[in-house]
């Protein structure tokens, strides 16, 4: 369901809001200085009013700026005055067109898919109108405007901007020749799009696209030359189309007909020229790139799936999607050079993403094409022109694929031999220079210390390693010969263990090209010890966990920053840094607080306020945050720090307060400068007195942060706080649960959280016995509720993944709630015995306190037979021998039930899912275990009138196969006969010590069972029979012969 508009709050005329969202301030800007407009010019004449207008811009820079966004927002949102707007907009505008420029550049790059359909279709005519116009720096918006349509989505709103724009560059052709750059993004972005445009529907566009890039590099092409090497390869994707083909054959061939400075050795000078970021970052739209860049900067490695998945979702998830891919590993190896404090932390790697692009491609083009974007660079590196950034994930891909994922590594290092002979042959000399170049550079740089665990693994086939040796002698060659007496294989293996123990640990010094310098590859004999032990004393690891290594306190620096504040609060600052009484700090933070709420603060000070700040507190956010002994006293004292102030100031302001939005920008900042004070924030509001019921204060919290979503940012700071102190952890759980979850999640995310069960993992992969008995107890008192009806189920399954003692912990945790078993006991569908021993032997000390339940029945029935899985058997026994009735009258209800339905429709039941579905075979062979189980015994369970019923019920209408395969379990009722039919003089009735006297009546068999029955005779008798078997004995049942 769609949100409803809120009440007294109307939506928003520029820009698609829901309930949820805070009123916009460029909205709420656009819409005052409308107000201005309107009240210059409400029932005066045409004239009059430009004369008003005219004489209020005269007034100040100000009132300049206030006509001119009025103009521009109605320009934006009442079509049938666009015209006028725009004349009147050039009339009094005084810049130059600078302010909308800027305003339009804004939209683009932070609204642009919020904006209403109506005003996305004006802004686009209004940058055709400025194109038309000549304003100066129109060609800069227009190029905003094309980053934002999207490669591979052939939607009806990115297919009609993408025409829109075309349009724009073959109206006004002219005018784009004047602009270098213009031109060669146009030819960037629409050779790219090209390749995602060729459905028939799309011929007629694509035809445009095609004629647009092949005239402008035909007739501008040293100003397309500037694209760099990219050019080839978008030129290489698409060279089969007709046009396409000519010009790639003069480019390879003929290079001067498209240019006289282009020589003979013009094609080898692309080639080496590297791509400039902006060209590879126009093919990602804003939202795209922002997505990207935070999980490059701000995902912890190990946490990244939830991301990738909603990436997928949002971009990857369609056929066309695909060709996507290669802008994306473009991107992130020409552009997202992360920094060294990046790099040595546990931030989600560049190679770990390019791996998930590549293992998720479901089109071998796509792959193909994927994988020559991963090693471009590679082609025609040169040290000098080129920088390791761009060549390091593909060597980390092929490195850390070598184990869980040696098919991608094999397949990488094999396109990486192939590509030098077939790429381009007059060339493949310097192609192969250029990889010779690459490795040898990242063997220079200690990327990675050696190639030749990589080059000749075992885990290679022959071939590939023959050919690798062949290709690349130079680096398959161990750096030191086996020791003597020791397995070559063995030998291997441990040198690619340290190899990998290197790259988890390494830490780069310089941004670019001396990333790798300076790092040592040696380890001290002891840790050599603990890496060489043997593989039998492994323990496998689930998860990424980061060293922790001892602190070292330095003094804070705050240097870079300080100076860039004002006299005033520099003086403060530099108070904060000086003392060391927690008390006076506090002080000089509630002035530094008063400063920031005063109305002429600089706002632009902000992230360098929050810089000096988190580098005076670091030493605050080490170290445990929970007392020892917990005491309202100890609490109270724990959240008396100063970076608590800004908490405090906020919790005791109205959230419509100005101030409010203030504070929570200042921790937004800090919270970007030091990710701690989320989880920090949390236990404020559950430890301190003046916080008492302002939870919901979080949610402001998180909704100010860059992350803008309450899930992510609870997640994370949760993660954060259970990788710091466990401790913690436990004690926010109840109030994380019970408040935040409550007051916030349900409204907003109503099962998100819960169904996830990702912040239960959390908690169970790091508890002890203790912390565990103490979450049970406060589940128990009525403290914590950590399970639902509509949830559970799923997060037991996707417990079944975790670890043992995570899943014994989930499962006690569940049992200290007050649910119906019968709530997940459709859980039995997906255990397997072997895979989930765990959630197995739970469910059978559950089960076995419980009374069965029809429900209960059919699903322990419908658990595959296996000699070794003795489930089934062993809780039909226990009930057998409990509730002996009651399970009789559930196994005859389904026998009859199952006998009644057809064969043929029980087959196809049965192989329609990937569940397990009960049939009427499976019922009978369960029986028949239990038969055998119970037969040493003096359980009768078996001489009880209902299960006797549906035995004869089932014989009578059952194929002969049947029939012979269970003849020992039908022979149970043979013995038996009706109460209201005569017995014959041979029999006798069953001896007086039978435990319940036989009550009811055979279900007669219909005309239709009979002919069904004679039916399914017919078809065993098409078949050649087995022998008859004698009709054996059984414990079960008194024998009525002497």
């Amino acid at each position: 369901m769609e949100p409803s508009p809120a009440k007294g709050k109307p939506q928003g005329r520029l820009l698609v809001s829901t309930t949820l969202d805070a009123k916009d301030e460029l909205e709420e800007r656009l819409e005052r200085c409308v107000g201005i407009v309107t009240s210059l010019t409400n029932g005066l004449s045409e004239r009059e009013a430009n004369d008003a207008i005219t004489a209020n811009v005269c007034k100040g820079p100000q009132q300049h700026e206030e006509v001119c966004l009025g103009l521009f927002a109605l320009l934006l949102t009442e079509p049938p005055q666009a015209q006028r707007c725009y004349r009147d907009l050039t009339l009094v505008n005084r810049d130059g067109m600078n302010v909308i420029l800027i305003k339009i550049n804004q939209i683009l790059m932070e609204k642009f898919l919020k904006l209403q359909d109506v005003c996305r279709t004006q802004l686009v005519w209004l940058v055709r109108e400025l194109v038309k116009s000549g304003v100066i720096g129109a060609d800069g918006v227009l190029m905003t405007l094309m980053k934002q349509i999207a490669g591979g989505d052939i939607t009806s709103k990115n297919l009609w901007l993408a025409e829109n724009v075309l349009d724009i560059l073959l109206d006004q052709r002219e005018w784009v020749l004047k602009s270098g750059m213009l031109i060669a993004m146009s030819v960037y972005t629409y050779l790219r799009l090209i390749v995602d445009h060729g459905t028939p529907a799309l011929l007629v566009l694509r035809q445009k696209e095609v004629d647009l890039c092949i005239g402008l590099l035909r007739e501008k092409f040293m100003e397309c030359f500037i694209i760099g090497r990219d050019l080839v390869r978008l030129l290489q994707i698409v060279a089969r189309i007709p046009e396409m083909e000519l010009l790639w054959k003069d480019l390879l061939h003929n290079p001067q007909a498209l240019s006289p400075q282009f020589t003979g050795k013009g094609l080898l000078q692309l080639l080496t020229a590297r791509t400039s970021r902006k060209f590879l970052a126009c093919r990602l739209t804003p939202d795209m790139e922002t997505k990207l860049l935070f999980m490059t900067s701000r995902v912890r490695f190990g946490q990244q799936k939830r991301y990738q998945d909603w990436f997928q979702r949002q971009y990857l998830s369609t056929a066309e999607s695909q060709s996507l891919r290669c802008d994306l590993i473009r991107y992130i190896c020409g552009v997202v050079h992360p920094s060294n404090e990046v790099l040595s932390s546990d931030i989600l790697p560049r190679w770990a993403i390019i791996g998930w692009l590549l293992t998720t491609c479901t089109s071998n083009v796509a792959a193909s094409n994927a994988k020559l974007a991963l090693f471009y660079d590679w082609l025609f590196f040169s040290p000098e022109k080129d920088s390791i950034m761009n060549i390091e994930p593909a060597i980390l891909v092929m490195h850390h694929s070598m184990k869980p994922h040696p098919a991608i590594t094999a397949t990488l290092l094999d396109f990486m031999c192939r590509i030098i002979p077939h790429f381009f042959p007059p060339l493949e000399g310097q192609v192969r220079q250029g990889v010779f170049n690459s490795l040898t550079f990242i063997m220079e740089k200690r990327v990675l210390a050696h190639l030749a665990p990589l080059f000749d693994n075992p885990k290679l086939d022959r071939e590939l390693r023959s050919m690798l040796r062949e290709r690349f002698a130079e680096f398959c060659s161990s750096p030191s010969p086996p020791t003597e007496g020791r397995d070559e294989g063995a030998n291997e293996m441990k040198m690619e263990e340290s190899v990998s123990l290197e790259m988890d640990n390494h830490v780069l010094l310089d941004k670019e090209d001396g990333c790798y310098d300076n790092t040592e590859a040696a380890f001290s004999d002891d840790e050599e010890e603990v890496n060489n032990k043997g593989e039998g004393n492994k323990k496998r690891e689930f998860r990424f966990h980061p060293i922790k290594e001892a602190v070292i306190e330095e003094p804070a620096d705050i240097t870079p920053y300080v100076d860039q504040l004002d006299d005033t609060m520099k003086e403060k600052v530099l108070q904060l840094q000086k003392g060391s009484d927690t008390e006076a700090h506090c002080e000089v933070m509630q002035e530094i607080v008063d400063l920031v709420l005063e109305e002429d603060f600089d706002s632009e000070q902000m992230s360098t306020l929050a810089s000096c700040l988190a580098e005076l507190f670091k030493g605050h956010f080490r170290g445990d945050v929970l007392p020892d002994d917990i005491t309202e006293e100890s609490l109270e004292e724990s959240v008396c720090k100063p970076v608590c102030l800004v908490f405090r100031n906020l919790c005791q302001m109205q959230e419509d307060n100005s101030g409010f939005s203030v504070l929570l920008e200042m921790l937004a900042e800090l919270y970007q400068k030091q990710p701690k004070i989320g989880y920090h924030l949390l236990y404020y509001l559950r430890a301190s007195k003046a916080a008492m019921g302002k939870m919901s204060l979080y949610e402001s919290f998180a909704q100010a942060t860059a992350l803008g979503d309450l899930h992510t940012c609870l997640m994370m700071d949760m993660k954060a706080c259970q990788e710091d102190d466990i401790r913690l952890l436990c004690y926010l759980t109840p109030s994380i649960y019970t408040e935040v979850h409550t007051n916030v999640f349900y409204a907003e995310f109503p099962d998100e959280t819960l169904r996830s069960g990702e912040l239960l993992n959390m908690i169970v992969a790091v508890i002890d016995s203790t912390q565990l008995q103490e979450l049970m107890c406060h589940v128990m008192i009525g403290n914590l509720v950590m399970f639902r009806k509509d949830s559970v189920l799923n997060i037991l399954i996707q417990s079944l993944e975790w670890e043992t003692f995570e899943q014994y912990s989930a499962w006690q945790l569940f049992l200290a709630h007050s649910i119906p078993l019968e709530t997940i006991i459709p859980i039995l569908q997906h255990l397997k015995y072997k895979e989930h021993p765990e959630a197995l032997s739970c469910l059978l000390l559950q089960l076995r306190r419980e009374k069965p339940s029809g429900e209960m029945v059919k699903m322990v029935l419908s658990r595959p037979c296996h000699p070794e899985d003795q489930f089934t058997t062993s809780i039909l026994r226990h009930w057998a021998a409990k509730h002996d009735d009651v399970l009789g009258e559930h196994i005859k209800a389904l026998l009859i039930k199952n006998n009644n339905m057809p064969r043929k429709r029980q087959s196809l039941r049965s192989s329609s899912s990937k569940l397990a579905q009960l049939t009427l075979e499976q019922i009978l062979e369960h029986m028949d275990n239990l038969r055998l189980n119970l037969s040493n015994t003096k359980n009768s369970f078996f001489t009880q009138t209902p299960i006797l019923q549906a035995l004869q019920h089932v014989q009578a209408s059952c194929d002969e196969a049947h029939k012979m395969r269970f003849s020992d379990l039908f022979s149970l009722a043979e013995e038996y006969e009706e109460p209201s039919s005569k017995p014959p003089k041979s029999r006798r009735k069953a001896p007086a010590s039978s435990p319940r006297s036989r009550k009811g009546t055979v279900t007669p068999v219909s005309n239709e069972e009979e002919s069904a029955s004679s039916s399914a005779s017919e078809e065993e008798d098409s078949k050649p029979k087995a022998p008859k078997r004698k009709r054996k004995g059984s414990s079960a049942v008194a024998s009525d012969s002497d």
